[in-house]
Order: C-alpha cells, then sequence, then structure tokens
C-alpha cells in the first residue's frame, strides 16, 4: 500500500514536469485554456451544421477568453489543436497499434478492443473501455489544460519504440476524464470530427488569415503576425502580407472541373491559356542561391530519387535569379516525338516499360523571382518570366506547352486533339488571373468531367459485400463491393467498390435491409461462389448473392484494373445512380454483357476523329502498344516502403527492380517511415517497432516467382534499438 502511495506521487511530480501551470517562471494556470473547454468547443461546432456559424463559434470562444483584443493564452496552441491535420505530427501509431498499447493501459482485453475497432472509430472504442478499465480510472472531472496535451503530443511524436509510446500514454490517461482521452486519441488519429477545415478556423482570426497561411504554409508565423497586429494597429493589412516565402511550401493553386467548352469561355472572358494536362507527379522547386529544395501538392519534401533524374540539369535551366519558387510536373516524355506520353505511363514507366523516354520537370508556372514575389501578376506576365529566364533543356526541363485560346472552335480542336493522342485533358487560364495559392480558380477539361462525367452505357451490378466506412460513417457499413456472374465458371466476380450515391437516409436503410455474413476481412472464410483478390475482402458478404440488390452502376468509364476478376474490367469513379428494384440477380449484368460494354466503351473512343480528321493508322506498332499499356507487370510490393542497407550488392539495380513491381524506396534518414529493411547482416539503427530486417533473398525470390513470399524465411534476428 506504502509503495503504492510513493508510486503515485512520484507519477504526480513526473507529471509536473510538463505542467506548464505548474511552472514558477511560466503564466499563472488562468491564462492557460483547459481542455474540458476545447473539447466543448469541438462538440459544439460538430454539432453546427453551418459554416459560417462555425467560424463565429470559434470567434466567440476566442473573445470571451481575450482582454483588450489579446487572447489569455497561447492562440498558437489553440489553433494547432483545432487543426490537427494541417500541420500534422508524426505518431508512428495506426487503429491496432493504439488498441493495443491502450489494451495494457486499462488492463483489459486486447482481443476484445480489436474486434470492437471493427466498428471503424478508434476514439470511440479507447473511451468504451476506458469506462471499464482494469487498470487507470478516468476521472471524474478534467484538469488538463491544451498546453499540457500539447506538450505530451510533442513528447508522444518523438518516440518510436512500444514501451517509451506506452508510457507516456499511461501518463496521459492518468490525468484524463473519459471525453478528455476520446479526443486526444481524435488528436493523434488528426481528425476531432467536426467537420471544418483551416478556412473555418481561421476566418475567426481574420479576413486575410487564411489567405496568408495558404501562401506561407506557416500556422506560427500567421498567428505570431495577427498577435502583433492586435496589439499595434487594427487590421492586418499592413502586417500580415500575404507571399510566399523561399523554402516554404506553398499550397499550390488548382483547377475545377469544367463540363463544357461553352462553360470555359464564359468563366474565362479574357481569353484564356490552354494547357495539356499533364499526367505527372505535381511539385514545386524552391531555389535559394545554389540550393535547390523539392515539394509535393501535399507541402512534404519529395523523396531524392523522385528528382534525381532532373536535379542536375535545374542550376543549368535556371540561371537567373537567386531566389526561385517554381511550379510544374514530373512526367515521363518520349524521347524522339519530345512529346509527353499517354495518360497512365508515368506508372508504366516504373515498370520499365519504355526505354526510349526520360523523366522530365515541366515548369508551368513562377511564383518568386529574385526578390519579387509574382504571385499577383497575371499569368500573361508570370509567362513572359518564365520565357525570358529559363534555358529549356530537352526532356529534361521544359516550359508547358500553352495555346492562345479566344474562341470556342479552337477551345474545341485543342480538346479533341488532347483527347486522340490519349492524353488525360486541358487546363485554362484567363489571361489576366493571378496565382491564387489553394483556390480552384483555374478549369480543367477531362473526358470524365464532358457529359456530366458519365460512361456512355451503365451497368446494374450486385452487391456481393460490403465494408465499414470511416470518419462520420465508422461504424457502418458505407463501401459495397459490386459484381457480376460469370455462368462460365458459376462464380461471382468483382467489378468496383463503390462508396457514393446513397445519401444517410438511404444508408441506414440499407444497415437494417442487406442481409450480411461478417466476415472480418478473413480470406479464409470468403465463400465458395465468390471470387476476389485477396485485397479487396470486404468487411460483410452478402449471405445470398442471388437475393442481393442490384443498382445501377455509373462512372467515369470503364476501365482495367489488376484487382478486380472480371476479367479485369472495372469502373473509374463508380456511384450508385439507382436502386433497380425491377431487377434481379437473373436481369442484371452478367460478365458477357459487362464484356461486350466494356470493348464497346473503347470503341467509342478509338473510333473518335479528332476535329481537323487527323487520325492516326492503326498500325500494328500502334495495336501493340495498346495491349502492353493493358499489361502490366504484377504489383508485389505495393503498399510496402522499402530501405536498403549500404551492405546489398547491386543497390541500384534492387531499387529499380523494387519501384517495377510498385514497392516505395525509403532514404536511410526516413527509416522510421519503411516497413521493410534489406541487409546482408546484422545493425544496429534506429528504427520504427514494426520494421523488418529482411535479407536480399527475399526480393529476388518475390520477383522471380512473381508473388510475395512469406517474410519468414528471410528474417535476420530483430536487433533494432527499439526492438527487444
Amino acid at each position: 500500500m506504502l509503495n503504492k502511495y510513493f508510486s503515485d506521487v512520484t507519477d504526480c511530480f513526473e507529471e509536473n514536469k510538463l505542467h506548464p501551470a505548474m511552472k514558477d517562471d511560466d503564466k499563472s494556470e488562468k491564462n492557460h485554456v483547459s481542455f474540458e473547454d476545447f473539447c466543448g468547443l469541438c462538440r459544439t461546432i460538430a454539432n453546427e451544421s453551418s459554416y459560417n456559424s462555425k467560424t463565429e463559434l470559434v470567434k466567440e470562444f476566442i473573445d470571451k477568453r481575450s482582454i483588450n483584443g489579446e487572447f489569455q493564452g497561447d492562440l498558437y496552441i489553440l489553433v494547432r489543436l483545432l487543426l490537427p491535420a494541417i500541420q500534422k505530427r508524426v505518431y508512428n501509431l495506426k487503429d491496432k497499434q493504439i488498441v493495443k498499447l491502450f489494451s495494457q493501459v486499462f488492463a483489459v482485453s486486447g482481443v476484445d478492443m480489436v474486434t470492437d475497432l471493427e466498428k471503424g472509430n478508434v476514439s470511440q472504442t479507447v473511451k468504451e473501455f476506458f469506462q471499464k478499465s482494469e487498470g487507470i480510472k478516468p476521472r471524474s472531472k478534467s484538469i488538463l489544460s491544451i498546453n499540457e496535451v500539447d506538450q505530451r503530443l510533442e513528447e508522444l511524436s518523438s518516440l518510436t519504440k512500444e514501451e517509451d509510446q506506452l508510457t507516456v500514454l499511461k501518463k496521459i490517461t492518468k490525468s484524463c476524464t473519459v471525453e478528455d482521452l476520446k479526443f486526444i486519441v481524435r488528436l493523434i488519429k488528426h481528425d476531432l470530427r467536426m467537420n471544418a477545415g483551416a478556412k473555418h478556423v481561421l476566418d475567426a482570426l481574420d479576413a486575410n488569415a487564411y489567405a496568408a497561411y495558404q501562401a506561407s504554409s506557416d500556422l506560427k508565423e500567421v498567428v505570431k503576425k495577427l498577435n502583433k497586429a492586435k496589439t499595434n494597429i487594427p487590421g492586418l493589412k499592413k502586417t500580415l502580407s500575404i507571399r510566399a516565402s523561399v523554402m516554404t511550401p506553398v499550397k499550390p493553386m488548382l483547377a475545377e472541373a469544367c463540363k463544357s467548352t461553352a462553360m470555359a469561355m464564359k468563366k474565362c472572358p479574357n481569353g484564356m491559356y490552354a494547357e495539356i494536362k499533364y499526367d505527372g507527379e505535381r511539385v514545386q522547386v524552391h531555389k535559394q542561391g545554389s540550393k535547390f529544395d523539392y515539394f509535393s501538392r501535399s507541402l512534404k519534401p519529395v523523396q531524392a530519387h523522385k528528382v534525381s533524374e532532373i536535379k542536375d540539369y535545374l542550376p543549368k535551366a535556371c540561371p537567373s535569379g537567386d531566389n526561385l519558387i517554381l511550379d510544374g510536373e514530373i512526367l515521363l516524355v518520349d524521347n524522339t516525338t519530345g512529346k509527353p506520353l499517354p495518360f497512365g505511363t508515368l506508372g508504366i514507366h516504373k515498370k520499365s516499360k519504355f526505354h526510349d523516354a526520360t523523366v522530365c520537370y515541366v515548369i508551368f508556372d513562377i511564383l518568386q523571382f529574385n526578390e519579387e514575389n509574382v504571385m499577383k501578376k497575371p499569368i500573361k506576365d508570370r509567362r513572359d518570366i518564365l520565357v525570358k529566364n529559363v534555358n529549356e533543356i530537352k526532356g529534361r526541363i521544359m516550359l508547358s506547352e500553352m495555346t492562345h485560346i479566344t474562341r470556342e472552335n479552337e477551345l474545341k480542336r485543342m480538346l479533341d486533339d488532347a483527347f486522340a493522342d490519349n492524353l488525360e485533358g486541358l487546363v485554362l487560364k484567363d489571361l489576366k488571373s493571378i496565382y491564387e495559392p489553394g483556390k480552384r480558380h483555374w478549369l480543367k477539361m477531362k473526358k470524365d468531367y464532358l457529359h456530366d462525367g458519365a460512361m456512355a452505357d451503365t451497368a446494374d451490378l450486385v452487391v456481393l459485400g460490403a465494408y465499414y466506412g470511416t470518419g462520420n460513417k465508422g461504424g457502418i457499413m458505407s463501401v459495397f463491393l459490386m459484381g457480376c456472374f460469370d455462368p462460365k465458371k458459376d462464380k461471382w466476380v468483382t467489378v468496383a467498390k463503390c462508396g457514393n450515391g446513397h445519401d444517410d437516409k438511404a444508408l441506414a436503410k440499407i444497415q437494417k435491409q442487406l442481409k450480411v455474413t461478417k466476415i472480418g476481412k478473413d480470406f479464409s472464410k470468403v465463400p465458395v461462389w465468390l471470387e476476389i483478390s485477396k485485397s479487396l475482402v470486404p468487411d460483410f458478404v452478402v449471405s445470398d448473392p442471388k437475393g442481393a440488390p442490384v443498382w445501377e452502376i455509373t462512372g467515369a468509364e470503364f476501365s482495367q484494373s489488376t484487382t478486380h476478376t472480371a476479367n479485369g474490367i472495372s469502373i473509374r469513379f463508380p456511384r450508385v445512380t439507382r436502386v433497380r428494384n425491377d431487377k434481379d440477380w437473373k436481369t442484371a449484368t452478367d460478365l458477357q454483357t459487362l464484356q461486350q460494354l466494356y470493348e464497346n466503351s473503347k470503341s467509342t473512343k478509338d473510333d473518335k476523329p479528332s476535329s481537323d480528321s487527323r487520325k492516326r493508322p492503326a498500325t500494328e506498332e500502334s495495336e501493340d502498344y495498346s495491349s502492353k499499356r493493358v499489361k502490366e507487370l504484377p504489383t508485389i510490393f505495393r503498399g510496402l516502403k522499402i530501405s536498403i542497407s549500404d551492405n546489398v550488392d547491386d543497390i541500384e539495380k534492387m531499387k529499380r527492380y523494387i519501384i517495377a513491381y510498385d514497392g516505395d524506396i525509403v532514404d536511410s534518414y526516413h527509416i522510421n517511415e519503411a516497413t521493410h529493411h534489406i541487409t546482408n547482416k546484422l545493425e544496429n539503427i534506429p528504427a520504427a517497432a514494426d520494421l523488418l530486417f529482411v535479407k536480399p533473398d527475399w526480393i529476388w525470390t518475390s520477383i522471380t516467382t512473381e508473388c510475395l513470399q512469406p517474410e519468414e524465411n528471410f528474417l535476420f534476428a530483430k536487433k533494432t534499438t527499439d526492438r527487444q
């Protein structure tokens, strides 16, 4: 008993090390927003349907805690916690790991918690099991401040060992009520489930705050400047600049879907630049002196291997300007024609299908030139800056193809040419448009969007199974496995996973009426009547497919799939457009009919002439090329992130093969992101707790057999600094 007393006292002192309200040199406790109030704000925002009202709720919360316009607390921490997804901490914790750790904290069955987790809501699972905890009991009243929670989360994000994570979670749990812990888990998952984004929160601070964040991607700096504005002069216009900063990623400007050439002409009254919609990877290049940095569309650093083929050419192509921010895409270019290869071929490039092609960075915009921020200049002027200051290097660094369009028939002709060349479509930019970070003020025209994005034919498919939803649809069936009957095999085959088309009322009805059997994504429990890939096994299968509902499925187009079993036929962007109560499994689309629909859709696409009747002849070479596009290498390493030790022979060759078979390469300094580490000997390196150390033969055997081999036969003894 006495030992328990001293243990509790020790824990109390340990907790106080991170309790900002108890530090002598810190602000008094009254200046710290309570976490209980924070959770209450989140619940109130979640219950409010109006986005404007959500903003007002945040504003009221801040105003009530402000004196003479100055917030009595840490405004940055408040905003950061309200927006956990925009400046993510990395916790190295997935749902099952969270449940595993908390089962130890609560001293309850881990199996029971994992079973409950199948409902799709990890924070609710933690809450329910905390209420019946046999270990740490929940507090009756919250004692936490948002500062304490922020510091605990910061500490948790620095850990990778399970035992260290468990220690911190125990400390957190001891200070929590049931609701406190639920919201802390939501913060770990970067989703407070209040259906409010950065704009709705930042608009509560100031009218310019969101735009400033979009341009700078620096939340702390925005709040810092806002605080200065509040204490000095009213308004932000003189102090909060909306501009980019070199070496800090900027939210990329985006494009909205445009469904017709008439709509495009109406939205671009000043004329437009029409640009090929490149099928590549969006990359923002920052230059400061001789240093170059690369950022992805999601504002993360681009992995080194993705820019390795273009980085040596950039200094030669961009000799002018010590400070530059460029916007463009990395894609594959045919060395013979200088043209981008057809839609979808960048992935094929990974699989070594194209030998006479190179990776190229295509520049289509500039945000910063020397000390001048040029985002406010119209696209015409920004383009002139690029033309004057970029030295194109064929097949490596090129400017995008832009055509000045003033008439609708010109736009139609260019669009037809793009489709005839099997390109994705066009991006349209008004001549006077400025660069607006994060805004969808450009237009994009794709085949998917024309005619309301619908296929020429729909398919009447049978519901074969269902998956638990996530987020607001957690715990209910909200994504459905659709398929058809193959009479030759006397089997049901899969065509698409569909999660769009049903409103909440319809989904509620489906939960009651759809007769299903739960199999928990267990491949061994798949019924004999269903032919399905292992990666698609659902949470539920229908009890009898011959009695299951038939739904009309519409999508952008019929497509080829390596995972679906209906002869590889699937549907891009499927959605339910009608419940066919007038049909049963006998009158629904069967595999033979589906095959015919697919062939018809190919003929429609292939036979459509371009506007100037320049249709290329269907030579044997082009037919062979088309067939190659469908036949791809097996995706053996899909979903795996693999790092390779320096002690492995032929590292570059191994990297090429891993990428070719759809794996991702992780550099040594990002080893915590890896799932597998390839090595010839035991190594002591810091790594994630679940990292597998595997011999090189695992890679080569998997490739030779064209099947991912079990790691158990190729494992080294676990010897990372994070393992027992």
